[in-house]
């Protein structure tokens, strides 16, 4: 007899609906074709303990499961209960008026308990597309899935929970999320706060253009003097997400499994934080199945790269293209698939092998020639791709010892909004813009307009410093920042003065 159960493979940030045949016949064997991976075919040993352990059992006759597409890969142990619920059906071990009005995921223990899957929200949103019903899936994943409107979600915590329901002498609990009241009672702040940082108000300035307009940062300074501290606490000023933000992070957290149990939406911006010896496969992704990295799991949020020269050097240039486009393709031979990436790049090192400027004083000192052999491990075009460079010096005694609390995040964060909102209002008639750091060429010459004094003050620092034609954008597109915080519709020449000194890598002294 011929059943059809569905279940869901997902591509990227995408699911695919897989529809399962099972037919039993006369005869013995057990045959699973349509491109399985070994986590696949290795269920037939999972499905069986199962089902003995809660009554049931594989019938001992000839059973041809196909996955199809037949021609499209699988993989993962997601599939064991779209397995076993198909081959209970095509027994006729159960009822199966409306299993096709079902999607069914889920990871199979032995005694029946099921296993959290990845995925479940894609999976869930191309259920509605195509029109199911409903989606049984295990219950840690129930709030995560739910989050998708207009969709029958049933979080199971052991396979007799489906049978019953199938034979109709068990009800299952619906899993009712509103998404818009989880999404605003979950935007609280933070651990980290600006408050605690004592002293650095020129470090906090930048941080805030930065976070205003979206900007790639880089913080140069000695050990102790506080960069990491600074980055920490750079998510805490960022606009709250929208709900729509909130959704694509959420969707590629879904993907690799990292949205926590019985959570729905994500409403903190993601912080990201990779040691310096990870891989470009495991930064950007990729592998023989291709995976999110982190550059994608860092989208809406940050991605802090702690001791940039550390980082392998081809680490690093694999990052300049989804700098730019705010995506990364992924191409395999059989197919391609695309992970957004759009993410705020702070970085922080120090100025030489032993941490600090070629100071006499300094604890450890390292020569000119060290310093440049130092710093020449990132490449130009990569620094060309960094909006603001700054120096972080040590807090003298006084300020770390002074009781007063610094300006707090709370307040930060209003301006920065407010700088936000300018950009959202100018940007409103193009889909792809947001805030200033995402503009193209055509978008700077139009609304980052110079006066002559401008363009001479800017004519001048691009003859001393050797700056690029890309430095120069970069420049432009931090004075518009500097300008919207001050709620200025005109670029002056001390938003443009102010922009070139947050360029401290290009002045000489530096990378020659």
């Amino acid at each position: 007899m011929l059943k059809k159960v569905f279940g869901s493979a997902v591509f990227g940030v995408e699911a695919t609906t897989i529809t399962v045949e099972v037919n039993t016949d006369k005869g013995v064997g057990y045959h699973l074709v349509g491109l399985p991976d070994n986590a696949i075919k290795e269920s037939n040993f999972r499905i069986a303990a199962a089902l003995q352990n809660n009554g049931y059992r594989i019938p001992g006759k000839k059973i041809i499961i196909n996955m199809s597409p037949a021609d499209l890969r699988k993989e993962g142990s997601a599939y064991d209960l779209t397995l076993a619920i198909g081959i209970l059906a095509s027994s006729n071990q159960i009822k199966a008026d409306d299993l096709d009005k079902y999607l069914i995921m889920g990871e199979l223990s032995l005694d029946g308990s099921l296993q959290p899957i990845k995925g479940a929200l894609p999976i869930a949103i191309k259920a509605r597309e195509e029109g199911f019903k409903g989606f049984i899936l295990p219950s840690q994943n129930a709030k995560e899935a739910a989050i998708v409107n207009d969709l029958e979600v049933f979080g199971v915590d052991n396979i007799k929970q489906v049978i019953n329901y199938f034979d109709k002498e068990e009800v299952l609990e619906k899993t009712i999320v509103d998404t818009r009241e989880e999404f605003y009672k979950n935007l609280e702040f933070p651990d980290f706060d600006f408050a605690d940082v004592k002293g650095q108000e020129g470090i906090k300035r930048c941080m805030e253009i930065a976070a205003a307009g979206g900007h790639n940062i880089i913080l140069i300074g000695p050990p102790g003097a506080g960069k990491t501290m600074l980055a920490k606490r750079l998510p805490s000023i960022l606009p709250p997400m929208t709900l729509k933000e909130a959704l694509e992070t959420t969707k590629i957290h879904s993907v690799v499994g990292r949205v926590k149990d019985n959570t729905g939406l994500m409403a903190q911006r993601p912080f990201r934080s990779p040691h310096h010896t990870i891989s470009d496969v495991a930064l950007v992704g990729g592998g023989a199945y291709p995976q999110p990295g982190e550059i994608s799991l860092s989208h809406n949020g940050v991605l802090f790269l702690d001791e940039l020269p550390e980082f392998k050097r081809s680490v690093l240039e694999v990052m300049r293209q989804p700098l730019e486009d705010r995506e990364v393709t992924i191409s395999r031979a059989k197919f391609t698939v695309t992970y957004p990436s759009s993410f705020m790049l702070v970085a922080s090192m120090n100025p030489s092998p032993g941490g600090y400027f070629n100071d006499p004083d300094a604890p450890v000192t390292s020569s000119p020639a060290e310093m440049q052999r130092y710093l020449s491990k990132i490449s130009g075009p990569l620094l060309d791709r960094i909006d603001i460079h700054i120096e972080v010096t040590p807090v003298p005694f006084e300020k770390l010892s002074d009781d007063r609390k610094g300006e707090s995040s709370v307040d930060i964060r209003k301006r920065v909004t407010a700088a936000r909102d300018f950009q959202s209002k100018r940007f409103q008639d193009n889909h792809k813009v947001h805030y200033n750091a995402q503009m193209n060429t055509k978008q700077i010459r139009k609304y980052c307009v110079l006066d002559e004094t401008s363009k001479q003050l800017l004519k001048t620092a691009m003859e001393r410093l050797n700056l690029s034609a890309r430095a120069y954008d970069r420049i432009l597109k931090v004075a518009r920042t500097i300008a919207d915080l001050e709620g200025s519709e005109n670029l002056s020449g001390a938003h443009i003065s102010e922009a070139i000194q947050y360029r401290s890598l290009d002045r000489e002294g530096w990378l020659g």
